[in-house]
């Protein structure tokens, strides 16, 4: 017994060993495949950190930085990466949360109260963009008639992502230019869904192709009011049986179920992946937890989409485009300087001043994130040739690089001080001047976020008047149905503060975070009125010293008020007596805040 219990543990120890071993000779046999894709992983991080600070450095989109890797690490390039089935699929899946987030960008009352710009403007531009590229491509290129279809839909679009975040930094996004770009932009966005229902529908053989047509015409709508009716139903229902439970990782979850769900449907259904995502970001915006799944879905939608942007890179031959170098030219020229034709010619058309029509017409001239995926679409479907779809993905892709610097270039050239056309500029302070005209002594705030508007309800317990700047049309919408002094403008502009009363008004505060904009804003003021106080909040302490030697009165950041009153709530949990946790506090506000040092100094007994 002795001997065979002794003999048990020794045998188990020989097959776990035995198990070990075949373990290590398995994984031994596995691990170069696996090193070189941990290699290929690891050079793709290295170089997407690198392209993306350097993009962030020259404000430039994150875009540009993952078409760039691409190019240079691609099949054409340095062959460093290699195209998969699994690398495609994981980009698709970019293109799906991309129409999922401009699909919660989607609102109807948006729609109906741009409608004249969205469908006017935006069915222009892209029915003449497209038939003018179309019949370059058929004339000039001697391609057959659905190839220029194709480049002529991919073309049209523009670049939401390079566009509006350059109108966000530049506080353009109400001026008539910027309006007149963006209800262009809503249009391209919501007409990528029967492009990609369209260009399927061309690859079908000539005598199919108004079969093929209706049917998928007839399919989309079916498919679309089943997919609408259903969700308006149970969407809501869902996400708020998600959040009863309030886990942010469930709602998440859900999210992503709902996602994936809608793009298998319609993938089903012989439609695409992106348009049921679409459909359900539409339908999750009407619902209250828009914001909240906009911020979980943001992480996933940009790295996928990253993704996606280097395989667009990696199709770039470079080699191709460099023997063919005068053929690029001629394509990158006819695409910028045609679509701002086309757009300088509608917005003429329409009344719109010169300056806005240059202005407007330099943020469209460039090819779009959609028309990737439309041209790699019709490329898959064999819509397009080799060259014409290497010449057309390269000058779309040159277009894409240029479009930051040609609207910089475009607004400098316009002569536009207040980042806005002359009469939107005119009409701004015009405004301004109307709501100011009757104070005196007054408090300029300059943004009417949360600590703008706890600042202006304490001014009014005090009876104290003010004005507020601020540049969120809802937001000052909101305020003005209460009757409070707010009016849009952008208060790092000379003439928006002398609008605002600078002259008369008793002081300054700069509540939004950009330490940037509020150093402007101090300098400005200083400029004005060498004496007035201007208090500034700022987010942490990094940019006190800055703004203090900027001229700042008192500088207020944020961290350091939460800190107090975090280690302030601590030493009394800790048992130590409230009045003298107070103590503490007050006497690192005394301390750090000089105009007040004699009201925080502890009272001596």
């Amino acid at each position: 017994m002795d001997g065979a219990a002794s003999s048990a543990p020794i045998a188990g120890s020989a097959k776990a060993a035995i198990c070990l071993g075949r373990m290590t000779s398995a994984a031994s046999r596995y691990h170069p495949a696996m090193h070189s894709n941990l290699l290929s992983l690891l050079l793709l991080l290295s170089a997407a950190v690198g392209a993306v600070a350097l993009a962030r450095r020259f404000k430039l989109p994150s875009m540009l930085a993952y078409l760039a890797i691409g190019i240079a690490l691609g099949p054409y390039g340095l062959a460093r990466l290699t195209e998969s089935a699994e690398v495609e699929s994981f980009a698709e899946f970019g293109i799906v949360f991309l129409m999922f987030s401009i699909g919660l960008e989607f609102s109807l009352k948006r729609l109906q109260a741009m409608h004249t710009l969205v469908f006017g403007l935006g069915s222009a531009q892209l029915a003449l963009t497209a038939l003018g590229t179309g019949l370059v491509t058929v004339l000039g290129y001697g391609q057959e008639w659905k190839s220029g279809i194709a480049v002529g839909l991919a073309v049209a679009m523009s670049s939401t992502a390079i566009v509006a975040r350059m109108l966000s930094e530049r506080f353009d996004l109400h001026s008539r230019s910027g309006r007149q770009t963006m209800g262009v932009l809503l249009f391209q966005d919501l007409a990528v869904a029967p492009c990609l229902i369209l260009l399927p529908a061309l690859a079908a053989s000539g005598d199919d192709l108004l079969r093929s047509l209706a049917v998928a015409a007839a399919q989309t709508v079916v498919v679309l009011a089943l997919l609408i009716w259903a969700g308006q139903k149970l969407l809501g229902r869902i996400l708020h049986s998600a959040a009863q439970y309030k886990s942010s990782e469930l709602l998440m979850l859900t999210t992503l179920w709902i996602v994936v769900g809608l793009s298998f449907l319609t993938a089903r259904s012989g439609l695409s992946l992106a348009l049921g995502a679409f459909i359900g970001g539409m339908l999750i915006s009407e619902t209250a937890y828009r914001h909240h799944v906009e911020a979980d879905i943001r992480p996933f939608r940009d790295i996928l989409l990253g993704l996606f942007f280097v395989t667009i890179g990696m199709m770039l031959d470079i080699g191709y485009v460099i023997a063919n170098a005068h053929k690029l030219v001629l394509a990158v020229a006819l695409l910028i300087g045609g679509k701002a034709a086309v757009m300088l010619l509608i917005t003429r058309v329409a009344k719109t001043p010169l300056v806005a029509s240059l202005r407007t017409a330099a943020q469209l001239a460039q090819a779009g994130e959609f028309g990737l995926v439309l041209i790699q679409l019709a490329h898959q479907l064999h819509l397009i040739s080799v060259s014409a779809f290497q010449i057309t993905l390269s000058a779309m892709l040159l277009s894409m690089f240029i479009a930051p610097f040609l609207i910089a270039r475009a607004a400098q050239l316009s002569g536009d001080m207040g980042r806005g056309d002359w009469s939107h500029k005119a009409t701004v302070i015009h405004n301004i001047a109307v709501h100011s005209l009757d104070l005196g002594q007054h408090v300029v705030i300059c943004g009417y976020g949360r600590t703008g508007q706890r600042i202006a309800e304490f001014l009014g317990i005090e009876n104290i008047p003010f004005i507020a700047l601020d540049v969120d049309p809802q937001r000052i919408a909101e305020a003005r149905t209460q009757g409070i002094n707010v009016v849009f403008g952008n208060a790092d502009r000379p003439e928006v503060l002398q609008a605002a009363g600078i002259a008369r008004a008793r002081a300054v505060v700069v509540s939004y975070p950009d330490a940037h904009s509020a150093e402007r804003v101090v300098h400005i003021v200083r400029g004005t009125r060498p004496e007035i106080p201007i208090v500034v909040r700022t987010a942490d302490d990094r940019d006190v010293a800055r703004l203090k030697s900027a001229g700042a009165t008192e500088v207020i950041p944020e961290v350091l008020e939460s800190s107090l009153l975090i280690a302030a709530e601590t030493l009394v949990q800790a048992g130590i007596p409230m009045k003298r946790a107070i103590l503490h506090v007050r006497a690192a506000r005394a301390d750090r805040y000089a105009s007040l040092r004699d009201f925080y100094a502890p009272t001596k007994k």
